[in-house]
């Protein structure tokens, strides 16, 4: 079934909020084997709404449209399909009395404005709304079908999950299925993995499609197949998954929805490992980000955020001939400050970071973005120098990537032959 998305407002195109409805919509259709065609965002405009509902009915069999369903005048929504449809807008006595019951629980009073709400086009099937006042509206042309829904995320769900999700599903009669498997990477960009997977791509059969999708450090790998039959397609797709496994082994960090942090809390767990982090230009974002994993305590002993080379000395024993004659951003410095870590935590694993996050404190010897990186236990300690770019978000974000990637590594490299 090919779908299009429509969503109404003017707080969407000037930026104000994120359209999270599409994606929740599309992700539940595409489990359902339901093409979306377009996603298309519009303002509150009368002219717009039509515009967008001609285009709508000329490319797809269904049309799911998000808002303008509320009491305000820039609620036009259900003019637009009224005239669009060539019908009038009729009273509809047992929606406002539900209104009024809920305002009366709330112990408030309806206004004109709520009347003016229940105004509906005659040819409206309504979906009932638990979640809010405004019903869901469906409407019928031909084969085609067009869902008008609130634009509030929870009332749009609710209505999705009671009346059209089921209808699309009877409808489908899973006579169609799509399927994805996503491989998540570290450590190389989308370029340098194409080149070396690009024999398996090019081989890959007419129903399966590769997608690469980049981010700091990291590279989704998504593989989609679309067939009737759902087994064959999770075993089409399980063939293609093992030969990239098998290319690029010590880039994958995980599958499907593992996020990077949450696959080294699982690696320390696995080898009975504890972990603490010494930071100086990350400001603690290292530490942050690996205590967002529910039950990180079980690993994760604790960081000292080592910004003044003070701090360094005092708290990390950086010794101040290595700060005097090597520099804070120098891999002598990080290499203590694992030291360091690890003594004062007593933890079977240290990083330090040290670095110019920037967006000045550079010279031509260290220029912005040089950041030093260090794994160590009480045996070996291995670094990493970055050369990363000029935005200090960015550099910050990257650097604690490439630094929960370094100890993937380390792990992999000491431990996994004792396990």
């Amino acid at each position: 079934m090919k779908t299009n998305l429509i969503t109404i407002g003017d707080e969407i195109l000037i930026g104000q909020i994120i359209d999270t409805n599409s994606a929740w919509m599309a992700t539940e259709l595409n489990q359902m084997g339901a093409e979306v065609e377009e996603i298309l965002s519009i303002p509150d405009d009368l002219r717009a709404i039509k515009k967008a509902l001609s285009r709508g009915f000329a490319q797809a069999d269904l049309l799911l449209m998000t808002g303008g369903l509320g009491p305000t005048k820039d609620d036009i929504t259900k003019k637009a399909i009224a005239e669009y449809f060539g019908v009038n807008l009729t009273f509809h006595q047992p929606t406002y009395e539900r209104i009024q019951k809920l305002f009366e629980r709330w112990g408030r009073s309806t206004t004109e404005a709520h009347r003016q709400q229940c105004f509906m086009p005659e040819n409206a099937e309504l979906l009932y709304n638990k979640m809010g006042t405004a019903p869901g509206m469906l409407f019928e042309k031909g084969h085609k079908i067009l869902v008008s829904m609130p634009g509030v995320p929870y009332e749009m769900q609710y209505i999705m999950e009671k009346h059209v999700l089921p209808r699309i599903k009877k409808q489908n009669n899973n006579s169609f299925a799509i399927a994805h498997r996503t491989i998540l990477t570290v450590g190389e960009g989308e370029s340098r993995i194409a080149s070396r997977i690009e024999a398996i791509e090019d081989e890959l059969p007419e129903n399966i499609k590769l997608a690469y999708l980049p981010g700091l450090g990291r590279v989704r790998l998504r593989l989609s197949a679309r067939g009737k039959n759902p087994d064959l397609l999770a075993t089409a797709l399980n063939e293609q998954v093992s030969r990239i496994q098998a290319t690029i082994p010590e880039l994958i960090f995980g599958y499907e929805k593992t996020s990077l942090e949450e696959a080294i809390g699982a690696l320390l767990m696995k080898h009975e490992k504890t972990i603490s982090t010494a930071e100086s230009c990350t400001g603690g974002y290292l530490a942050h980000i690996i205590t967002s994993v529910p039950g990180s305590s079980r690993y994760f002993q604790g960081s000292v955020v080592a910004y003044a080379n003070e701090v360094k000395q005092r708290e990390l024993q950086v010794k101040a001939k290595t700060l005097e004659e090597q520099g804070a951003v120098s891999e002598p410095t990080v290499r203590e400050m694992v030291k360091g870590a690890l003594e004062k935590f007593q933890t079977d694993l240290a990083v330090a970071i040290s670095g110019i996050a920037g967006p000045d404190g550079g010279t031509p010897e260290k220029p912005v973005g040089t950041i030093w990186i260090a794994v160590g236990d009480r045996e070996n300690t291995e670094t990493l120098l970055l050369n990363a770019g000029k935005d200090r978000v960015k550099n910050i974000q990257y650097t604690a990537v490439y630094a929960l990637d370094q100890v993937r590594k380390f792990v992999q490299k000491h431990y996994e032959t004792d396990s």
